[in-house]
């Protein structure tokens, strides 16, 4: 693992900035040229969400596979988490200006629709976590502050999950299984309560 962490350390965290981006741009180029098959809009729609949780599930595993697995990955934590704001972006733009075509039809389909509440809802958990990933927030805030108000990447990646499996048609089995591995990797994160040793 050693080997692994010392190539892992010469690779840049832009580079993943990069890639989202190559990605996201050859997901759009795929939807206007008909890759992605005869409803490009809805399609685009979802593959820019199924990128945008399996970032947020990277997210959430660095910290397990550096200390379970010694994978070091910290040093991509702020742009794996970046780059899943800006795909949950892309998916919210491809749902408002493309799909529903309407600010009035947007609000409608947010409080009609409980998937699409709950989907606005951890997207609405992930802006200030974006805002404020970066040093100056940091030294403003001071550590404490700042990682308590990080910790709003748990409910996000809840709600992103329950909106994944909400708009499943029938039964399938990538939307399960995303759900799954983000409920484990957040179990992971709960501390029971230690017993208190009589004196």
């Amino acid at each position: 693992m050693d080997s692994v962490n010392s190539l892992i350390r010469k690779v840049p965290a832009w580079s993943l900035y990069l890639a989202s981006a190559g990605w996201a741009a050859w997901l759009f180029y795929l939807a206007i040229t008909g890759g992605l098959g005869v409803e490009p809009i809805n399609a685009l729609e979802r593959e820019y969400g199924e990128v945008a949780i399996k970032l947020l599930i990277l997210g959430l595993a660095v910290t397990p596979l550096r200390r379970f697995a010694g994978l070091n990955l910290m040093k991509f934590r702020r742009a794996i988490g970046l780059s899943a704001f800006f795909f949950v972006v892309a998916h919210f733009l491809v749902f408002a200006v493309l799909d529903v075509q309407s600010i009035d039809r947007v609000w409608q389909e947010i409080v009609k629709r409980p998937y699409v509440t709950v989907g606005m809802a951890s997207f609405l958990a992930l802006i200030p976590l974006a805002i404020t990933s970066n040093n100056l927030s940091v030294r403003r805030m001071g550590g404490v502050a700042w990682r308590r108000l990080h910790k709003l990447t748990y409910p996000a990646a809840f709600l992103a999950a329950l909106h994944y499996l909400w708009i499943a048609k029938g039964f399938e089995i990538e939307p399960i299984a995303h759900a799954v591995v983000i409920f484990a990797l957040l179990a992971l994160r709960v501390r029971l309560p230690r017993r208190q040793v009589a004196a």
